[in-house]
């Protein structure tokens, strides 16, 4: 095929345009570099906007005495001890500082009376330490984050589709994308990378994610560039998503509902949240109350359309439509269900990815020089369970550094080759996918989905991580024959059928690491292994090979600093009333 392709040349590129990426953007351009952005939906529609609940920071505007110490300790006990340290202690310290940047950018966080930023609680947190807007703290920090972006005049290109990063000799030149409508390429070419592209949940059947978002392409795209990934195992599922109608199934519904009082009850009408945490109840850790919906609905006690019930119908309305604004929308918008009057019926739902790539912690360099990676495109904060509030937390803090540390690289660098072959190659490699075919892209999606959430769901096996493996393989040699033609409507069959390759590779590595995880720890639960085990206090890790298969390896956490030891010891009962589940 002949193409046209453009070339647009720039300091750095960011592959994202979520708060990562945003952020990522604003700290380059201020260390006084050209910046350009790119992201496959419009500006301003990230998946950011869909976080609800808040951002944390040991501000102590609430709670006084909370430090970013204990932040510290709230987080890597709550990851099971296999978060990074260094990460986690980055995270925590310099949490307040992006907070107050946000503020200054004109962030519309809620107030106390007195007029400081108001702070809640959020579950296995000692105090309150969450900031907020409203139910909508993602659109938010999105909204100033942009006003940010278009003062300083920085670039965004949207319907961007990267298919490929560049690199020759381990070294990121670029990216190369098309555009999603008109099929345009352009070969981006930088000194400096930065992957903010997001997770791979929406490989589970129900997922917070919306259609074609977090298929697991940035994961991808790093493997194939040289990159190592790790913790794909271990993915958070959200306890509530909405289970109908089709179109909405797995949307969020937010842990703000059980945070202002909302009850679970099963078909049979039973709080069965008693059997599960009696001392907690709703207000349990996340993982766990993923874990009850799920066995109330595998042991027949759902409802109609296969989830359990949340019920907030016991507040007053008054209250629901000031406290939950957005949720109360949603269900009212598209079930006609008034939230304070009737029951929600939910279910758990593939929310956030904590593995992801590999990343040195204080400047987010991945294993491939020139490129960065920050957002949940990465690993290492989060371990096995991660904290409500702190992804937001995680997005800016480190999309700031890893901007910072792409400008410095830049700065540094004397040459770079740009390597026209490896251009060509990833042009060949996209026309070698515009073809007719018997498959299509859809199906085979929907399947590989299905069988993540039947075979590597909420709770997992051998025997069913193994038909996982050998169904998948049977996805993958369908997908050869996906029919790809381009025509006036424009070119999202190809984005899809690059989505689908992406999810199979992200689908692959997570059955092989959640095989070789032979425990229950977290968001990962083995019904065959049910206990924890001090064994795999380990990041499993997963890279390419030179066959073009994916390995295995085991990387021991590295140990806590021994000024931070105290802080893990002395944790002491957290409170319950009042906190919201994490």
């Amino acid at each position: 095929m002949s193409y046209k392709q453009r070339t647009n040349v720039t300091n750095i590129l960011v592959i994202g345009s979520g708060g990562a990426g945003l952020r990522a953007a604003i700290a380059a351009h201020e260390s006084g570099k050209e910046v350009v952005v790119i992201g496959k939906r419009l500006r301003k529609d990230a998946h950011t906007i869909l976080a609800a609940g808040g951002i944390n920071a040991a501000l102590g505007t609430v709670d006084p005495q909370d430090t970013w110490q204990q932040h510290f300790a709230d987080t890597l006990k709550e990851g099971y001890y296999i978060g990074d340290p260094l990460s986690v202690e980055i995270l925590t310290r310099e949490a307040p500082e992006v907070v107050q940047e946000l503020v200054d950018w004109g962030c519309e966080f809620n107030r106390t009376s007195s007029g400081e930023l108001d702070q809640r609680f959020f579950g296995a947190h000692k105090y309150r330490r969450t900031c907020y807007a409203g139910d909508y703290t993602g659109r938010a920090i999105i909204n100033a984050l942009f006003n940010k972006v278009e003062e300083l005049g920085i670039t965004i290109h949207e319907n961007q589709y990267v298919w490929r990063l560049l690199v020759h000799d381990d070294v990121c030149f670029g990216a190369i994308a098309f555009d999603i409508h008109f099929g345009q390429r352009t070969a981006y070419l930088a000194d400096a990378v930065i992957l903010a592209a997001g997770g791979h949940t929406r490989i589970w059947r129900w997922s917070s994610s919306r259609r074609d978002e977090n298929t697991g392409d940035g994961v991808y795209l790093a493997l194939q560039a040289g990159c190592r990934v790790a913790d794909m195992e271990l993915v958070q599922f959200h306890p509530t998503g909405m289970v109908w109608p089709e179109n909405m199934a797995g949307t969020l519904v937010t842990e703000a509902v059980r945070g202002e009082g909302g009850r679970l009850f099963n078909t049979q009408g039973e709080r069965y949240m008693q059997h599960y945490d009696p001392e907690r109840l709703e207000l349990s850790t996340r993982d766990l109350v993923a874990l009850a919906n799920y066995k109330e609905i595998q042991a027949g006690r759902g409802g109609l359309h296969g989830g359990v019930f949340l019920d907030i119908s016991h507040k007053d309305k008054k209250t629901i439509v000031e406290k939950l604004p957005r949720i109360y929308r949603q269900f009212m918008e598209t079930q006609l269900l008034d939230i304070s009057q009737d029951r929600m019926e939910v279910a758990p739902t593939a929310h956030y990815s904590m593995g992801g790539v590999v990343v040195e912690p204080e400047t987010h360099k991945t294993d491939i020089t020139g490129l960065f990676a920050a957002g949940e495109v990465t690993s290492g904060v989060h371990g096995a369970n991660r904290l409500g509030g702190n992804s937001l937390a995680e997005v800016l803090v480190f999309g700031r550094r890893a901007g910072q540390a792409a400008a410095k690289h830049s700065s540094e660098i004397g040459a770079q080759l740009r390597s026209q072959a490896v251009i060509q190659a990833a042009n060949d490699e996209l026309d070698s996918f515009l073809k007719t075919g018997d498959e299509l892209a859809r199906p085979l999606q929907r399947a590989l989905r299905n069988n993540m959430w039947e075979n590597c769901g909420v709770v997992r096996d051998e025997a069913h991580l193994l038909k996982g493996f050998e169904t998948l393989q049977e996805i993958k040699a369908a997908s050869s024959s996906v029919d790809v033609r381009p025509d006036a409507e424009g070119y999202q069959d190809l984005a899809i059928a690059l989505d689908l390759r992406a999810s199979i590779s992200a689908a692959e590595a997570t059955l092989r690491s959640a095989l070789a995880r032979q425990e229950s720890r977290g968001a990962h639960q083995r019904k065959d292994f049910p206990d924890f085990s001090k064994e795999f206090n380990v990041n499993i890790q997963v890279r390419i090979d030179d066959n073009k298969e994916q390995v295995l390896t085991n990387q021991p956490v590295s140990p806590v600093p021994t000024s931070l030891q105290s802080w893990l010891e002395e944790q002491s009962d957290l409170p319950v009333a009042g906190h919201l589940l994490e």
